[in-house]
């Protein structure tokens, strides 16, 4: 275990947390096909469904009936019960618009603590449970009454949401809805970068709808400045509760849909295990959302590798003289696409002045937090 020195430290605005650059290197280019079945990462509990509106099938279910807690994907059913009959002619008052835009696209938690107590809290999980008829969905329990984020939820209850809303809602509910989920936003509302899954597994279009929670998860860094936020959580949870849903292992979660006309609907619900970190649920859920079989759907291009440290920063051009566009969670997994000489960058005992170009972030990070035993990476091309 290495230790970044302080004036690197301040240089460079990473965290002092480091292992082994050269550690749990991976490299694998995205897949050109689908693969045979869904592909879990070892001690993640999951469960995950592709439904194609074309043809009116699945293409991939595993574990649909499974009951996980929501987290924020609980968020869509508020939404949908606030803009309830309202008619085809109904424009969303002001206030609320801002409202539902930040709770949609950015997650807001305090917009979604307004909408649960002002609408009857449960009554609101129980009025789309009948609207809807959702099979396995149920209001937080009894003793977590105040906790909307403990909803139960399963993979195809979400597929069944998303039906709905993109196939009977009446057009300005549809188009308002899913309008915002196509404009998610990197990072959340506290900090926490929500473009795992769907959102890093293929090429727009998609919408998103991501939930996340977990005691493991105790820091949100994502965004150019700003302090960091601790993930949504909730008293340890009694027995009775955590047996009928979990409500103690961190909880990551990517639905939306892919493809051109909102074609797949895909809901990946996961639970990780406890300790897990940010870094780590967001890798493996990412893992798992790429092996999912979802024909024809656009894959971005590039080689996937993970970094070690906490807080590295992404950075406009391959110097640390430009401002941070957002900080990377600790250890993730992210797709490179190419990558080029810029600024030397030193961490005793390696300096690297190779630099990666992150697609999906539109910006750079320093080869040396790049989990690869070179300064170049060998299989990536020169930008």
């Amino acid at each position: 275990m290495r230790r970044l020195h302080a004036a690197v430290a301040a240089l460079l605005l990473v965290g002092v947390t480091a292992g082994s650059a050269a550690a749990d290197a991976r490299a694998q280019r995205p897949p050109q096909a689908a693969a045979a079945a869904v592909q879990v990462p070892a001690g993640v509990t999951a469960g995950a469904a592709v439904f194609d509106r074309q043809t009116g099938t699945f293409t991939e279910q595993l574990n649909t009936s499974a009951r996980f807690r929501s987290a924020s994907v609980v968020k869509l059913l508020l939404a949908l019960d606030f803009l309830w009959n309202r008619g085809p002619d109904y424009t969303v008052p002001a206030a609320d618009r801002a409202l539902l835009e930040k709770m949609l696209r950015g997650s807001d938690d305090d917009a979604a603590d307004h909408y649960w107590s002002t609408y009857g809290g449960s009554a609101i999980i129980n009025r789309m449970v009948s609207r809807l008829g959702l099979s396995d969905t149920a209001p937080p329990p009894t003793e977590y009454a105040g906790y909307w984020g403990y909803t139960a939820l399963s993979a195809r209850d979400t597929v069944t949401i998303y039906r709905y809303l993109l196939d009977s809602a009446p057009g300005p509910v549809r188009d308002f809805v899913m309008d915002n989920l196509r404009k998610s936003t990197r990072c959340a509302s506290d900090h926490f970068d929500q473009h795992f899954g769907i959102a890093g597994a293929f090429e727009k279009p998609w919408a998103v709808k991501q939930g996340w929670s977990g005691s493991s998860y105790p820091e949100g860094t994502c965004g150019a400045g700003g302090a960091a936020a601790t993930a949504s959580s909730a008293p340890a949870p009694g027995p009775a509760a955590a047996a009928s849903v979990d409500l103690t292992r961190p909880a990551l979660h990517s639905t939306g849909t892919v493809g051109a006309g909102d074609r797949y609907v895909v809901a990946v619900l996961t639970l990780h295990p406890v300790g897990t970190s940010y870094g780590k649920a967001y890798t493996d859920i990412g893992r798992l959302t790429r092996s999912l079989n979802v024909p024809g759907a656009a894959r971005p291009t590039g080689w996937w590798y993970g970094t070690w440290s906490d807080h590295v920063n992404v950075r406009p051009n391959p110097s640390t003289a430009n401002a941070r566009i957002t900080q990377l969670p600790a250890g993730v997994e992210v797709l490179i696409g190419c990558q080029k000489r810029g600024e030397e960058v030193e961490v005793p005992p390696y300096t690297n002045d190779w630099w990666a170009y992150l697609p999906q972030y539109g910006g750079w990070i320093s080869n040396i937090y790049v989990s690869s035993p070179d300064n170049r990476i060998p299989d990536v091309k020169d930008c």
